[in-house]
């Protein structure tokens, strides 16, 4: 598929960043953060095919390029570059890449080749590109020829989560749809979980695609478990027990295993505007499988559930003194001694579901599929899994980053299959029960 590079410039903020803003320090949980960008891809197919598809298309990107600007004037630290510990909110602006692609989007939706999609992204995500000086907001406008777009984002892990990525879309795309909803991004979160000496940074990692019919799969696991699992308890519990099934058959041994869920802490906080706060607010669950322990369906979910319901209200306070240091050393410190037993897996779970990302309307309509990170062929990028929701909201989609022996295994999971399908076309929902 040929890319023809049309423009490349900065989008700065519409409105100057007053300079007693001009610093904005990372918070406690900004450092947790090993991954240096999110990135993200929205498709918003053509409906209307005629002869101006590509002049509507490049009107559409003149929409995003104003709304864009007007957008960043409020989440000003989005529009400046990293530095250190803190990011400078120099009002250097958005890099923004306008690209025409030779093809079409609905051929490209109608079965993906999921090498391609990185190629959607304004920069291909490496550790190498978190240092001093990278800008905090990438953005990559794909115009197809039939007048089908693509809008790739790849902005800086160390001032958005998932949760505080939709915030930043939600506001861009009430901006560009010239909706009346507002939204009055909350840049307190250092405010809330202030940084002190800690450095926390783990690695983990993503890659390929399946759909899950999940209501099935809740009646197999709440067989003499969780009796009402959530879908991405279940969801977690069933790829965990697979992972662990490919890398037994790969290694020929079972190796103990974490599962480390990054938790939404938004909805634990006492004030009610919560929601809209821009930052890094996870807190990590872990759950073990000991390479001794029964990997059952329902045993699975249950690790899961109780590790999820230990994460309550009282992590706030914790994460606002003393206390967070010690319960943080403890786990990784039972995370150490356990692994030094004998061989260890460590899988970070990250789960978008019920953000509303299948929803980002700038104008024309709500997107056709929505896609993550591919994490072939870049470095460093292992054992992550992202759940996201399908278009029509009853399904799951997971991408998955695994050993490339293991993932060859565990596409082939009779198991797993028996409840999703591998790399579905997003256009259809057949695969949904």
């Amino acid at each position: 598929m040929e890319v023809e590079i049309i423009s490349e410039e900065s989008i700065k903020p519409s409105s100057p960043t007053p300079h007693h803003l001009r610093t904005y320090n990372l918070s406690l949980l900004d450092y947790l953060v090993g991954y240096p960008y999110v990135p993200i891809v929205f498709y918003y197919p053509n409906h209307n095919d005629n002869d101006n598809n590509i002049f509507q298309a490049l009107q559409r990107s003149l929409v995003l390029k104003k709304s864009l600007s007007e957008t960043l004037t409020q989440f000003y630290p989005l529009a400046g570059t990293l530095k250190g510990d803190s990011i400078e909110c120099n009002d250097v602006g958005a890099n923004y890449v306008l690209v025409l692609v030779h093809g079409r989007l609905d051929g490209f939706l109608h079965k993906p080749d999921l090498g391609l999609i990185n190629r959607f992204l304004p920069l291909e995500p490496s550790f190498d590109q978190s240092s001093v000086g990278s800008r905090v907001t990438n953005v990559k406008v794909n115009i197809f020829k039939c007048g089908g777009i693509a809008v790739g984002l790849c902005v800086s892990h160390k001032i958005l989560d998932g949760a505080a990525l939709y915030t930043f879309l939600k506001g861009w795309a009430n901006m560009a749809s010239k909706s009346e909803e507002v939204t009055y991004p909350k840049i307190i979160s250092p405010l809330v979980f202030p940084a002190e000496s800690l450095r926390l940074r783990d690695i983990f990692q993503v890659s390929y695609q399946t759909v899950l019919k999940e209501a099935a799969l809740k009646v197999a696991a709440s067989r003499n478990g969780v009796q009402q699992p959530t879908r991405v308890e279940v969801v977690s519990a069933l790829l965990w027990k697979c992972t662990i099934a490919a890398s037994k058959e790969a290694y020929g041994i079972q190796k103990t295993t974490w599962l480390n869920h990054s938790l939404n802490l938004r909805k634990k906080l006492p004030t009610k505007t919560s929601k809209d706060l821009i930052g890094n607010m996870m807190r990590v669950s872990s759950a073990v499988c000991k390479d001794n322990d029964e990997t059952t369906l329902h045993s699975l979910v249950n690790k899961v559930h109780d590790s999820i319901v230990k994460v309550n209200d009282e992590f706030v306070n914790e994460a606002q003194g003393d206390e967070w240091y010690v319960a943080m050393h403890k786990l990784l410190q039972q995370m150490g001694e356990i692994g030094s037993v004998g061989p260890t897996e460590y899988y970070i779970f990250t789960s978008w579901c019920k953000m509303g990302f299948n929803d980002i309307d700038f104008g024309w309509g709500k997107p056709s599929w929505v896609s993550g990170l591919i994490g072939k062929g870049f470095k460093g990028f292992f054992n992550l899994v992202t759940l996201m929701d399908t278009k029509c909201g009853e399904g799951v989609e997971a991408w998955v980053t695994l050993d490339e022996e293991e993932l060859k295994i565990l596409q082939c999971n009779p198991e797993l299959l028996a409840y999703a399908s591998v790399d579905p076309s997003p256009l259809s929902n057949d695969h949904v029960i």
